[in-house]
C-alpha cells in the first residue's frame, strides 16, 4: 500500500522527504538502485572511490567564534569563510532541481549535553545510516524546529580546488560558528559520524564533559569500562562482551558522575567477522535494518561473504545499537572503574597486557600509538605505525593537551586503573608473525576488569616500563613476554629500539607545556 512522506519546506533542495522510517527508505534505495537486500535482510551498498575516510580533505572554517580554540596545523586545517561561503552557494544552487532526504535526531544519550542534529542525505541509503548511528526521538517527541547543528551530505557535488582551497573534489567542511558540516564528493557515510563527533569534541570540554573516542560497557555489578582505540583495535570486538551491558562502541563523553553514548548506533568494521568470537556483531549482518558498506555477496544468491577483500579491507556494518541483544537502552552509565588503552602493535614488541602508572596513562594517551590497518583510510595498503593524540586526533579540533589535563583529572579523582592492550602481532611483525589470538584478548580483558590481576605479580618491562602480569587465567603464559615469541631475539630487540624512537619522536611536539614526569614515562632502550 502507498504511503504518503512526510515532507518539510525545501530549505535545501527541490523537496525534502523528512524522517521516513528504514522500511521507507529500503523501498527507494532499491527503486533508485543504490544497494542490494542481501539474502537475510541488510541493504549491501557501494561507496565508489571513496572506502574510507579522506582525513587530507578534511577542513575547519577559520572563523572569529571559534578561531581562538582550535589547534591549527595539518589535522586541522583551515579553510577561509569565503571559500566556505563560496562552496556553499554553489552546493545550494546545484541542489535546487534535487530531491533530499532528511533525519532529525539527536546525539549525546545525557539531556544535560545532548544537541540536535538534521542530517541531509542524497541517497535513501546514507538516511538510513543517519537513523542507524544516531539517536533517535522517542515516539511522540517532536524534533526541534530548529536544529543545534546541520549536516549536508552531496556525494554527486564536487568542490573546486582551485578557487575553494580544498585539496580534491572531496571536501568535508566544518563550520563552527555556523553549527554545519558541508560533505561532498564522497560517499563514504563514515564522513557524517566522524564530523558529528567532531563537532561534539569541540563543544564538550566547555561543558566540563571529556569526549573520548572510546566504547563503553558495563559489568553486572555496575562497574563501568571505557576502551580507548583507533578503528580496527578491537574497540567494538571487545566492548560487544556478552557478559557485559553495552553503552557504545565508539563516541562517548565522561562528565563529573556520569559516563554517556553520543550515538544510537554502532559502525562495525566487518571483514572477516567470526561467528564464534564476535557473535553478537555477526548477527547483525543478517538483519533488516543493517546498512552493510562494500561487503562482497553473490550476485545471485545474495549471500554474504564476509572474508572478501575484494572491494576493500575496511567493509563496515551499520546498525542501530539495540541490535545487540545485550545493549543499556539509555546509554548513560556511572564513573569508569577501569580504562583500557587499545592499540594494535605492528610491530610485535608490545606485551600483550600491561598496567600504566598515571604518568604513563597520561603519555599513552597523548601519543595515542596503533597501526592504521588496511583501507581505513585512503591509500592504506598494509598496517603502518602511526601516533594519533588522544587515540582520535582527526576528529579533536582543540589541542590534545586540553582532553589529556580532562582525562588524567578524572583518573585522580576517580582512583581509575588503566590497562595497556595489545590487539595486534606476537611472534614478529606485520607479515612474519600472528595477530593475537582473540579469545586470549577477551580472556587478559576479562581479568583486567574482574580484578582478577589486583594481586598478580608483575614484571616490569625493561624497554617500555609497563607492569605486566606474570599470569593471566586462559592465557599461556608464554604470550605475556613478547620477546619470548620471537624466533630471533635479536631481531625482536632492534624493532623495539625502533618503536621506542618512534615514541621519542612523535612526543617531540608535545614536550612544551607537559610536566616533566609524564615525559618521562615513555619507553626507553634496555
Amino acid at each position: 500500500m502507498a504511503t504518503t512522506a512526510p515532507t518539510k519546506p525545501p530549505a535545501l533542495g527541490r523537496s525534502v522527504r523528512a524522517d521516513l522510517s528504514t522500511a521507507e527508505l529500503y523501498e527507494d534505495a532499491i527503486r533508485q538502485g543504490e544497494g542490494m537486500v542481501a539474502a537475510d535482510g541488510p541493504l549491501v551498498v557501494r561507496t565508489g572511490e571513496h572506502t574510507g575516510r579522506s582525513p587530507q580533505d578534511k577542513f575547519i572554517v577559520d572563523e572569529p567564534s571559534s578561531r581562538d580554540a582550535i589547534w591549527w596545523g595539518p589535522v586541522n586545517r583551515p579553510i577561509s569563510e569565503a571559500r566556505y561561503a563560496r562552496l556553499r552557494s554553489r552546493l545550494v544552487e546545484y541542489l535546487a532541481d534535487k530531491d533530499l532526504y532528511s533525519q532529525d535526531c539527536l546525539i549525546g544519550a545525557a539531556p544535560a549535553h545532548r544537541r540536535s542534529l538534521r542530517v541531509y542525505t542524497e541517497t535513501a541509503w546514507a538516511s538510513i545510516f543517519a537513523r542507524n548511528l544516531f539517536r533517535n526521538p522517542d515516539p511522540g517527541q517532536e524534533a526541534a524546529a530548529a536544529a543545534d547543528f546541520t549536516i549536508i551530505c552531496v556525494p554527486s557535488f564536487q568542490a573546486d580546488p582551485e578557487t575553494e582551497g580544498t585539496r580534491t573534489g572531496t571536501a568535508i567542511l566544518v563550520h563552527l560558528g555556523r553549527m554545519e558540516v558541508l560533505i561532498v564528493g564522497t560517499e563514504y557515510a563514515g564522513e557524517i559520524k566522524k564530523s558529528a563527533f567532531t563537532v561534539m569534541n569541540y563543544l564538550m570540554p566547555d561543558e566540563g564533559v571529556l569526549p573520548m573516542h572510546s566504547a563503553i560497557n558495563v559489568g553486572k555489578d555496575g562497574d563501568a569500562a571505557v576502551f580507548f582505540g583507533l578503528s580496527g583495535t578491537g574497540k567494538t570486538t571487545l566492548s560487544a562482551d556478552p557478559l557485559r551491558s553495552l553503552i557504545g562502541d565508539d563516541e562517548h563523553g565522561w562528565g563529573d558522575d556520569l559516563t554517556f553514548n553520543f550515538e544510537g548506533g554502532c559502525y562495525a568494521k566487518t571483514i572477516r567477522l567470526s561467528p564464534m568470537y564476535e557473535p553478537d556483531i555477526f548477527a547483525t549482518t543478517r538483519r533488516f535494518g543493517t546498512i552493510l558498506e562494500n561487503v562482497d555477496l553473490d550476485p545471485r544468491t545474495r549471500e554474504l561473504d564476509l572474508d572478501s577483500e575484494r572491494i576493500t579491507e575496511n567493509t563496515r556494518g551499520a546498525y542501530p545499537l539495540e541490535f545487540i541483544g545485550n545493549a543499556d537502552p539509555t546509554g548513560i552509565a556511572g564513573k569508569p572503574g577501569a580504562v583500557v588503552f587499545l592499540t594494535a602493535d605492528a610491530f610485535g614488541v608490545l606485551p600483550p597486557i600491561s598496567r600504566l602508572t598515571r604518568e604513563q596513562a597520561a603519555y599513552h594517551f597523548i601519543s595515542g600509538y596503533t597501526a592504521k590497518l588496511a583501507g581505513t583510510e585512503i591509500g592504506v595498503k598494509e598496517p603502518t605505525a602511526t601516533f594519533s593524540a588522544c587515540f582520535g586526533a582527526p576528529f579533536m579540533p582543540r589541542h590534545p593537551g586540553v582532553y589529556a589535563a580532562m582525562l588524567v583529572e578524572r583518573l585522580e579523582r576517580d582512583d581509575v586503573p588503566v590497562w595497556l592492550i595489545n590487539t595486534g602481532w606476537t611472534g614478529g611483525p606485520y607479515g612474519t608473525g600472528d595477530r593475537m589470538n582473540i579469545g586470549h584478548t577477551r580472556s587478559m580483558v576479562r581479568a583486567a576488569l574482574d580484578g582478577a590481576l589486583d594481586d598478580t605479580p608483575t614484571r616490569i618491562d625493561p624497554t617500555f616500563r609497563v607492569a605486566v602480569p606474570l599470569a593471566v587465567p586462559e592465557v599461556p603464559a608464554r604470550f605475556l613476554d613478547p620477546r619470548q615469541t620471537w624466533a630471533d631475539k635479536d631481531a625482536y630487540d632492534a624493532a623495539a629500539s625502533r618503536l621506542v624512537a618512534m615514541f621519542h619522536a612523535n612526543f617531540e611536539a608535545y614536550v612544551v607545556g607537559v610536566d616533566p614526569a609524564i615525559a618521562a614515562a615513555g619507553p626507553r632502550p634496555a
